[in-house]
């Protein structure tokens, strides 16, 4: 099973959403925050803007949209 780590911010509807999707699903995944000095850094290694972003292993999938991120999830 590879790593997913959702990243978000504060006051995202479109970040819940991926939130409560992933939680509903019992998938493991670690959040991390946009907005904090750490997270930011991380974050910005990815050369992205906006939120959501889903990094499932090496694959990288912005936005969230169920039926991508199923098909990223079933194929790493």
């Amino acid at each position: 099973m590879k790593r997913i780590i959702l990243y978000t911010m504060s006051n995202c509807p479109h970040c819940q959403t991926a939130k409560s999707y992933l939680e509903d699903k019992n998938i493991p995944f670690r959040l991390c925050n946009v907005k904090t000095p750490a997270g930011q850094k991380e974050f910005s290694k990815l050369n992205l803007r906006g939120v959501p972003v889903l990094k499932v292993g090496d694959q990288v999938l912005k936005g969230f949209n169920v039926k991508s991120f199923n098909q990223l999830y079933q194929n790493s």
